[in-house]
């Protein structure tokens, strides 16, 4: 078997509460100092490194964007000839030409056409439902308060491409913007060997609406949307996948320009009984360990699911066409992890808080009432994850390595912006200005209460 199991006995199970708080190994049974083991190689990055040091990479991204900066559209074109050998020939072939997206999307087989409006139709729905208003304002007296909500003017789009190519990230983020009333989106796109987008998402973005496509990747394509060059105007927000250089480029610009999360490889993490089928979850385990890299976990109550698993993923594993890559990826990032108690299993879920969390069990609903941190939850035998990657509605774009504890998916919610409003009348700011004056007083801030101060002085 290429998958490690990892058991915990009834008497390790009262150390969990201890795994929790301290997350330390000194004091654990070793069972629970495996757990430990994988915990922290998912959430340290090196899933995603590939042999190269986080230092070597955060220097990477960091002459990157000083480049971008101080050289704008040159450096593009450098760092594209560099990175993907795609040589461009001139600061205007930066921007993808309307009539190639025309072209792109007139090829598309019209079976597939039609596949694609049916889940853009869905996605739509979905953030339509979703969609935060404002509530009627509070009102006390004379005092009105309340809160506005205004769409991002321009927000940017990363597509990956290359070995990691998924153009319908360019429906699970273009679309909840555009639900959200978003005026202006920029997509941004490595070119492939001959120096053009791949023609999907070329397809894609005419058939939503996108009009400023670029042939820029990597860390360059975060510099540029978040600082601006000649040719790429500045955006609001980037959203969107990417490697870890992408991923650096998005934290180091954090504050310049708003992000969605730091995304780091696809994982998911399946809490199951004797009720789920071996054959079943072992093929929802390979499809994110494929991503090469990507991980996935199993936390179960069956010793017999366990071994059927096991079993499975040696069968299934043979069939693929990435065999080997998927052997490494279940061997070094995967475990199946036993447990007496479904407590247990629900605490451990919330201490990976995945990715991706599916629930195939005999009471879902009292599985899912014990979860706190996951990203995008599938319950049931009929809800594999590619369910939610290709058609359902919600975004694909998840947090990963444990950023679930504080990222959520991404919706039509993240590109809009909170205003709270605020209006008072004259009586209402005269019987509240006394408690006012005090605490500004308090804080030593004079001119602060002297401006309620001298709306209360009798003309």
């Amino acid at each position: 078997m290429f998958i490690r199991t990892i058991e915990i006995g009834p008497s390790d199970e009262m150390a969990v509460p201890q795994l929790l708080a301290e997350r330390r190994e000194r004091g654990l049974p070793p069972a629970l100092q495996q757990v430990l083991k994988i915990w922290r190689k998912l959430r340290s990055g090196s899933l995603t490194a590939k042999g190269t040091r986080d230092s070597d990479i955060t220097k990477t991204v960091q002459a990157i964007i000083a480049g971008v900066f101080l050289n704008g559209d040159d450096e593009l074109l450098r760092l594209t000839e560099k990175f993907d050998g795609t040589v461009l020939l001139a600061p205007k072939s930066i921007r993808v030409e309307s009539e190639r997206m025309e072209a792109a999307c007139a090829a598309l087989d019209p079976k597939f056409e039609a596949l694609l409006d049916r889940a853009i139709g869905n996605i739509r729905r979905y953030q339509q439902r979703i969609l935060v208003k404002a509530p009627p304002p509070l009102r006390r007296g004379g005092r009105r308060l309340g809160i506005k909500y205004t769409p991002m003017d321009r927000v940017g789009v990363y597509v990956p491409g290359g070995r990691a190519f998924y153009p319908s990230t360019v429906l699970m983020t273009v679309v909840p913007a555009q639900v959200a009333g978003v005026r202006e989106i920029a997509l941004a796109s490595p070119p492939t060997s001959n120096g053009d987008v791949h023609p999907l998402v070329l397809a894609l973005a005419k058939k939503l609406g996108v009009t400023d496509v670029y042939r820029v990747g990597g860390a360059q394509a975060i510099a540029a949307m978040a600082l601006g060059t000649a040719s790429v105007r500045p955006v609001q927000k980037i959203v969107g996948p990417g490697n870890a250089f992408v991923a650096e480029a998005k934290r180091q610009l954090f504050g310049k320009v708003g992000i969605d999360s730091i995304a780091g490889p696809s994982e998911v993490l399946i809490i199951a009984d004797n009720t789920a089928s071996p054959a079943c979850v072992a093929a929802d385990m390979l499809a994110q360990a494929e991503h090469d890299p990507g991980s996935a976990i199993l936390l179960t109550t069956s010793k017999k699911l366990a071994r059927g698993v096991a079993v499975e993923l040696e069968k299934q594993t043979s069939t693929l066409e990435r065999a080997a890559a998927v052997r490494a990826a279940i061997r070094e990032y995967s475990r199946i992890i036993m447990a007496k108690s479904i407590e247990t299993i629900c605490d451990l879920a919330n201490l990976f808080a995945p990715e991706h969390l599916q629930i195939i069990t005999a009471d879902n609903q009292a599985v899912l009432g014990k979860i706190r941190h996951a990203g995008a939850i599938f319950l049931g035998p009929h809800t594999p994850v590619p369910v939610g990657d290709y058609y359902a509605g919600p975004s694909h774009v998840l947090p990963t390595g444990g950023t679930a504890r504080f990222f959520g998916p991404l919706s039509c919610n993240d590109f809009l912006k909170a205003s709270s409003v605020v209006e008072y009348d004259e009586a209402s700011l005269a019987a509240d200005g006394p408690d006012i004056i005090d605490f500004a007083t308090r804080e030593g801030l004079t001119a602060h209460a002297n401006a309620v101060r001298i709306r209360q002085k009798k003309p």
